[in-house]
């Protein structure tokens, strides 16, 4: 029998009670100053999640009453919630924008495109919030770091087998990480669909040992060199199995939902509010790139149908960006960000966009799904902590407070990187990937692409069609096809063998121990990373 929570309080911490927003608000400052630093050092960002909660545990150690609040599994919650936001909004949402155009050598485009990325942001994070615990995306779905946040939180709080649990798969996942094992990909095996895990662990191996598997001759005509990405291989797939998501996502809105109405359901999302808050974020994102396109200037560098084929495609290039990095993150724990932006730029190349206007698309792309898929993992966390919905009021409220601590840390991440930026491109820092945004840019791409991609787009949406809604087979095959690491992959299969191995000895449902020991390989590879990348990046 699985062990239980404290008892729900009737009221949830707010947000705004003295102590907990001051925390919070230093939290924010952290993340965001660390976020940055790691990306422009390193070009990854990691996830700072428990960075809050640990701070939050610790200061509640401290015996004065004012610290006593912090005791609370709700406010820990609440810290890891802003920190993670604020790390990811000023690197991933922020940061990494704003340099495209600065890398392109076109400065007075840097504040346009800030405006723009900050306000899809916001929305990127609103919208996660509008459809979390949908037919879409289920508070019972994978979200390996939610889970990771809230077992550490759990165990610091209750103690007893299952933290010892916790701790062991703490020391499994530091010792791994120590020695360059991603023991985060390996972790997530014990809690994600494994149809959906087996998939991106062969897309991430057939990526990284591609040139030995197709550098042949035999091969030469379709795959030159065995460079799966130099022949748009991955990125086809991803278009095919991207669209038929879309599809999907159609279907099953146009289904009834015969749930709407039972009380178990009560704090979830009905299919009457995901069609609204799909309708709200559709005019949002044309309001959005609207003002980007007029306050960049691109109506003196467009003509009139240009300008509203730019407005149209870049608001549905950011909407499909939103969905398929929250499919992939929720499924895996990963998401591919910056390659799926990739994508939306090399189709705007195609069209036939100038390059100011290039610049602000991928830009557009690129700020929003890191946003929305941090919230996803904030808000499983939250849900397990909160009893997985027992109280459907206590959730609704708990839910509503870490979309508050969310916008409150994307603000503070706004006013870091708006006074900050300009030091980072007098250094020439920026985030790594800005360069291959540029690149791809100036240099435009080569002729076949659009065949090589259409041929490609088949077998991807084929194989999303074969596994359907709940295991997004093709879309997580293809995030493993853009992402270069071999060790993630087979740290992922072995991971998966383990646990099918596992589930033969003790059953399927042992108790939830896989999911405490998984939880703790993924914190301990998480605060090494973390404390890792910041002792390199301050080196640098």
């Amino acid at each position: 029998m699985k062990e239980d929570l404290n008892p729900v309080p009737q009221r949830h911490p707010s947000l705004f009670e003295p102590a907990t927003l001051v925390l919070i608000a230093v939290l924010c400052v952290f993340g965001s100053i660390i976020g940055m630093q790691l990306l422009v050092s390193l070009g990854v960002t990691a996830n700072t999640s428990l960075i809050g909660a640990m701070a939050a545990m610790a200061l509640a150690r401290i015996p004065v009453s004012i610290f006593m609040r912090y005791r609370s599994i709700h406010v820990q919650n609440l810290a890891q919630s802003a920190i993670s936001s604020a790390t990811f909004g000023a690197s991933n949402s922020l940061l990494l924008p704003i340099g495209i155009p600065f890398v392109l050598g076109r400065p007075d485009l840097v504040l346009p495109m800030f405006v723009g990325a900050f306000m899809a942001m916001l929305l990127d994070a609103y919208m996660l919030y509008r459809l979390f615990d949908s037919k879409l995306f289920p508070a019972v779905g994978a979200w390996p770091p939610g889970v990771a946040a809230a077992e550490a939180i759990k165990a610091g709080d209750q103690g007893g087998r299952k933290a010892v649990l916790m701790g062991i798969g703490f020391v499994v996942g530091l010792i791994g990480a120590f020695f360059k094992i991603p023991m985060s990909a390996f972790g997530v095996a014990f809690i994600g669909n494994i149809w959906a895990l087996s998939l991106f662990g062969v897309g991430l191996l057939l990526r990284a040992y591609s040139p030995q598997l197709f550098g042949s001759p035999m091969f030469a005509d379709i795959i030159p060199k065995g460079d799966l990405m130099a022949a748009y291989i991955p990125h086809g797939f991803m278009i095919g199995a991207g669209i038929v998501a879309l599809f999907q996502v159609a279907q099953q809105m146009l289904k009834r939902d015969g749930d709407d109405h039972n009380p178990q359901r009560a704090a979830g999302t009905t299919n009457v509010e995901v069609k609204r808050a799909l309708r709200l974020g559709t005019v949002l994102y044309l309001v959005i790139a609207s003002l980007i396109a007029l306050i960049g200037g691109l109506m003196n560098e467009m003509s009139m149908g240009m300008l509203l084929l730019f407005i149209l495609y870049a608001a549905f290039a950011a909407y499909v960006h939103e969905l398929i990095v929250g499919l992939a993150a929720m499924h895996s724990g990963w998401f591919p960000a910056f390659a799926v932006a990739l994508i939306t730029l090399i189709i705007g190349t195609l069209i036939g966009f100038p390059k100011s206007a290039l610049a602000l698309l991928v830009g557009f792309s690129a700020a929003t799904g890191p946003a929305f898929a941090d919230m996803g993992y904030d808000l499983k966390a939250g849900y397990i902590l909160r009893g997985n919905g027992a109280d459907p009021a206590f959730e609704r409220e708990g839910r509503r407070q870490q979309l508050f601590a969310a916008m409150f840390a994307f603000v503070i991440a706004g006013i870091v990187v708006l006074f900050s930026y300009q030091s980072y491109f007098d250094q020439n820092l920026v985030a790594p990937v800005n360069k291959v945004y540029a690149a791809t840019i100036e240099a435009g791409v080569a002729p076949g692409v659009i065949w090589s991609l259409a041929i490609w787009a088949i077998p991807g949406a084929l194989l999303q069609f074969i596994g359907g809604t709940k295991r997004q087979i093709g879309v997580l095959f293809a995030t493993g096809l853009l992402i270069n690491f071999a060790a993630a992959g087979w740290a992922v299969l072995a991971g998966i063998l383990i646990r099918l191995i596992w589930e033969r000895l003790r059953g399927a449902n042992s108790d939830g121990d896989m999911e405490v020991f998984a939880a703790g390989t993924i914190a301990g590879d998480s605060i090494f990373s973390f404390f890792d990348s910041t002792i390199k990046s301050l080196r640098r």
